[in-house]
């Protein structure tokens, strides 16, 4: 997260994102067909970390509202993967409850890590495994860490944008996330996690 750092992976495709909604903004079909391409593949590994195998489905329900909603949109391609995780979110929220299916309550994060670092191993973490044993293992942290690993691993936010779609405070965000990076480490075999910047999982398939 420092200055100078290369370009994140989920940040490459921004600008031709922010085009893209743009133009879907004034009913252009096509354009909206490119948002949802670069947008999907993230959101759908994001949601299969909340819902599993539910996370078709959710995620055709939260397109269905982002299309609606559309129009109301204002930001660049960072602010809308932010605003569709939102949505996301909210959808898959509702789907556990009608399941009826209690998401894991958070224990009382407290901003106190400052967690600087000159190499990040979220690289080494995860291209190890598979995206699907990935997201399996980080549906077994707590949910604070799940959702705060999937919103900056996966949909490769930054940690005020995951603080905003989380409602919380960014350091509790880095914080938990740095704990659950941490854990999956743990898990892999992988030594000296840092929180130093999302990478992000399926942006191929």
């Amino acid at each position: 997260m420092g200055q100078g750092a290369e370009p994140r992976r989920g940040h490459a495709y921004d600008g031709e994102l922010g085009a893209a909604v743009a133009r879907a903004q004034e009913g252009d079909e096509v354009a909206f067909a490119v948002a949802y391409r670069i947008v999907q593949p993230a959101l759908l590994g994001y949601l299969r970390g909340i819902v599993g195998d539910d996370a078709e489905d959710v995620a055709s329900d939260a397109w269905l509202e982002i299309a609606r909603d559309l129009g109301r949109f204002k930001g660049d391609g960072a602010g809308f993967r932010g605003w569709s995780a939102t949505i996301a979110r909210h959808r898959a929220l509702d789907h556990l409850r009608r399941q009826r299916v209690r998401p894991r309550s958070t224990a009382t994060e407290q901003d106190v890590l400052d967690l600087p670092g000159p190499h990040s191993t979220h690289d080494q973490a995860l291209e190890s495994i598979s995206t699907e044993y990935a997201l399996e293992l980080v549906r077994g942290l707590p949910r604070d860490q799940a959702e705060a690993v999937l919103l900056r691993v996966v949909v490769g936010l930054d940690g005020p944008a995951a603080a905003r779609v989380l409602g919380k405070r960014p350091g509790a965000v880095r914080t938990a996330a740095y704990r659950g990076l941490k854990r999956l480490a743990g898990q892999l075999g992988v030594e000296g996690v840092t929180d130093d910047g999302p990478r992000t999982l399926g942006e191929s398939k």
